[in-house]
């Protein structure tokens, strides 16, 4: 039987968030946190002392599983956890309007058919020059992972990106399985 990859084993959570910038007191979002809350925990550890880490999920126990490794971690000051259907313009009202400088967007477009929505969620809270890392599939190669008619190519995520007011300002390998943009708002 073939072991197959999976969690920080085919993304580099260090590696994607020193690409973003990030840095002691920033307020971010992490989009789509999971279960497993690799980049809200490792975020929250870089926005020390004073920052916040909002963990956005539609899943209630993967935000129940975030707030726990938070707690463990000592970082229940920093991460507040945020139920909400991104697909929905203004549904996460815990987070206000242009109030974060960083958003964190993995693994979440390709499951849904709304991502224009999703993305556009996630421009509103982004302030003015705010940047949104954006990680998903690659649409070519790939042995396992999501069905290949789910996938969202790096062009389309960039067309909708540019719908709602986010410029594309990087495009890097976020992995052997993904590639990563950085989109920062403009409008």
């Amino acid at each position: 039987m073939i072991k197959l990859p999976s969690g920080k084993t085919y993304l580099d959570p260090a590696y994607l968030l020193e690409k973003l910038e990030l840095g002691p007191n920033m307020r971010v979002g992490s989009f789509g946190c999971g279960g497993e809350g690799f980049l809200t925990l490792q975020a929250a550890e870089l926005v020390k002392p004073h920052g916040r880490v909002y963990a956005v999920d539609i899943l209630k126990p993967n935000l129940s599983a975030v707030w726990s490794k938070a707690k463990l971690s000592g970082l229940d000051h920093i991460v507040r956890c945020v139920w909400s259907d991104l697909e929905i313009y203004g549904a996460a009202q815990k987070i206000k309007d242009e109030s974060l400088v960083r958003g964190i967007l993995t693994n979440v477009l390709h499951q849904s058919k709304k991502q224009k929505d999703i993305l556009k969620e996630c421009s509103r809270t982004l302030k003015k020059e705010g940047r949104l890392l954006v990680v998903e599939w690659k649409t070519a190669g790939l042995v396992f992972g999501p069905q290949e008619n789910f996938l969202v190519d790096k062009e389309r995520a960039i067309e909708l990106a540019s719908n709602v007011g986010l410029a594309l300002m990087d495009e890097f390998k976020a992995g052997a399985y993904h590639y990563g943009l950085i989109f920062t708002k403009i409008s």
